[in-house]
């Protein structure tokens, strides 16, 4: 009686498993194996079938991707002085300002700024609003004019994650 091995187990790198494919132009993790039969050893099967559990494992789901947007108000939006901002966050969690916790954080608005450079201080003053109790939602009051709101994600102690969590929109203000 022979097992019917796969010569080739292919994972992506998005965490899916499928057949290998030639040419492909997602990176791809390999392992060639061999067919096992009854004249293989008990050990052998075993061993084959560790090395495939750990390969597999590798194809695990990947982590969620981590990103911030401001939902509200949209972007290219007129509002009145006073409005609502809406933070989405994805990948990381929502937590107050005091403790640094790994992949959590807390959002900052800031009006006409850039986003702040990976591990620097959020300043404190009226360009960066901060919502360092945990805030997903605020009403923000702003004279009229065009502005840029940039949404800044930082850890427990105002350390920006950088532009990559960061989301910028341009509003006028009737």
């Amino acid at each position: 009686m022979a097992i019917f091995w796969p010569y080739q187990l292919s994972c992506r790198a998005d965490g899916s498993s499928q057949p290998f494919e030639t040419g492909a132009k997602t990176p791809w993790r390999h392992l060639l194996l061999y067919p096992l039969t009854e004249k293989k050893s008990a050990a052998a099967v075993a061993a084959a079938s560790a090395l495939l559990l750990a390969i597999l494992a590798g194809c695990a789901t990947p982590a969620p991707r981590q990103s911030v947007a401001l939902l509200e108000p949209a972007n290219g939006a007129t509002v009145e002085t006073t409005f609502k901002v809406r933070f989405g966050v994805s990948g990381m969690a929502v937590a107050p300002a005091g403790e640094i916790v790994a992949d959590s954080g807390h959002n900052h608005l800031l009006i006409n700024q850039a986003p702040v450079a990976k591990g620097q201080s959020v300043p404190f003053d009226e360009q960066h609003k901060h919502f360092g109790a945990g805030q997903t939602e605020a009403m923000v009051t702003l004279p009229p004019g065009r502005y840029q709101l940039t949404s800044q994600f930082a850890n427990g102690a105002h350390q920006s994650y950088g532009a990559p969590m960061s989301s910028t929109i341009q509003i006028t203000v009737r």
